[in-house]
């Protein structure tokens, strides 16, 4: 997987992992990847619902110990 751009927002809270990924987002042309590290765990259904309301494709998620992982396509 290609990814064009990775955000940590391990340690911070909803909503914010959300607002920084909708930031990054805008500044990324259309297909491209964008990965997100998380330390909260709301963060996976928070992930599911962003993607269905904004067309975004949520391509995966990962649990991985104590951290969460999203990767979005811009669409």
């Amino acid at each position: 997987m290609n990814i064009h751009k990775e955000i940590d927002t391990r340690g911070l809270n909803c909503p914010l992992p959300i607002l920084k990924a909708k930031k990054a987002l805008a500044d990324m042309a259309s297909g491209q990847l964008l990965k997100v590290l998380a330390t909260d765990s709301g963060s996976l259904r928070d992930f599911q619902a962003f993607a269905k309301q904004t067309g975004n494709e949520l391509v995966e998620q990962q649990t991985v110990g104590e951290e969460y992982i999203h990767v979005l396509r811009r669409r």
